[in-house]
């Protein structure tokens, strides 16, 4: 596995002597660098939108998103250029996943979530609509591939056109329903200077790069000598520790009293996390495409995107339930459980 990718160090070889315990510390240590990384840089960018007059749904779905979104998307582009396609496909699916099933689960079940439906009716079927195409692609590569079948730079050129796209979309859908955050609110604490901002952001950029670089090589040594293949470790520790800037977000929006925040966060992540992350790793190099994808990873992803749309059009009172948070929440602990009973009984990664 080619590990060059920052300076001329090989990580690899210096973590192949480590005992198995100090990696796992290691790669905790580094989730928790992505994880503060993300939240200053998600903080520095809201401050500055505060300053543009954007509304907090606006954040929401989109800057904040794209903050969060952010470790998933350095990790997937480094483990792609280190030759660990299961790793980038798998943390990006892994964490659709995770958003959806575990983190709006949680917010469903601890707040009362008020549905959108201007909102959601839109941005919710991009949403749903980002992975069926990418799910669609893939299938349609299988079929017409001789060999393994890969998601070329093509498609990761055109999901971050798709992406840029939905940016606007959002933005525009959001100006026309003259959506908005009370001006008193923003009054209540004192505006954080530019060149402040701009610290946090690159600041927290800095940890995040620096967490994904030392994170990949020990999450993929761990795989090794556990036998677990490398899309098994991203869908479960490595996503859910790059999705803990969607879990902060969601519980200090709860705390807030505003879990439109979180709802808005994790709409824009699943888009972000299917068009961004997994568009720029294919984009780095061509995704191969591991069977396990087709078996267990995507039908699992489609089943909590598709009962949150569910959700969405049997809610008419426009409030979310906390059963349905539950049943997100079911959805996303069995598919983890069943990813390690799978894998014992022999499934092929």
């Amino acid at each position: 596995m080619n590990s060059h990718f920052f300076g001329r160090i090989d990580i690899d070889q210096i973590i192949a002597g480590y005992p198995t315990l100090v990696l796992i510390f290691i790669i905790i240590v580094c989730l928790v660098l992505v994880s503060k990384g993300a939240d200053w840089m998600v903080e520095g960018v809201v401050e500055l939108a505060r300053r543009t007059g954007l509304s907090r749904l606006i954040i929401g779905a989109t800057i904040v998103s794209l903050g969060t979104t952010t470790p998933e998307a350095v990790v997937s582009v480094m483990a792609a250029f280190m030759g660990s396609p299961g790793l980038a496909l798998g943390n990006g699916v892994g964490s659709i996943i995770a958003d959806t099933g575990l983190i709006f689960g949680l917010t469903c079940m601890l707040a009362v979530v008020p549905v959108d439906r201007y909102l959601l009716n839109r941005t919710g079927w991009v949403q749903a609509g980002a992975a069926t195409l990418l799910v669609v692609i893939a299938v349609i590569t299988l079929m017409g591939s001789a060999g393994e079948p890969t998601l070329s730079r093509g498609v990761g050129i055109f999901f971050l056109v798709l992406l840029g796209g939905y940016m606007y979309a959002t933005y525009y859908w959001a100006r026309k329903a003259r959506i908005s955050m009370p001006e008193a609110e923003d009054n209540d604490r004192e505006l954080l200077r530019p060149a402040v901002c701009w610290l946090m952001i690159v600041g927290g950029l800095f940890l995040v790069v620096i967490g994904a670089r030392v994170l990949i090589p020990c999450a993929s040594e761990c795989a090794y000598r556990f036998g677990v293949p490398d899309d098994v470790i991203a869908a479960t520790m490595v996503a859910f520790g790059t999705s803990l800037p969607e879990l902060i977000t969601a519980i200090a929006a709860i705390l807030k009293g505003y879990p439109e925040i979180a709802l808005g966060n994790v709409v824009g992540a699943d888009v972000l996390n299917c068009l961004f992350v997994i568009g720029s790793a294919a984009v780095a190099r061509p995704l191969v495409i591991h069977p396990t994808f087709y078996t267990f990873h995507f039908p699992a992803m489609l089943v909590v995107l598709y009962s949150f749309r569910f959700f969405i059009f049997i809610n008419k009172d426009n409030k979310f339930k906390r059963w349905q948070g539950a049943w997100l929440m079911a959805v996303y602990l069995i598919y983890v459980i069943l990813q390690f009973a799978l894998h014992v009984s022999g499934e092929p990664g």
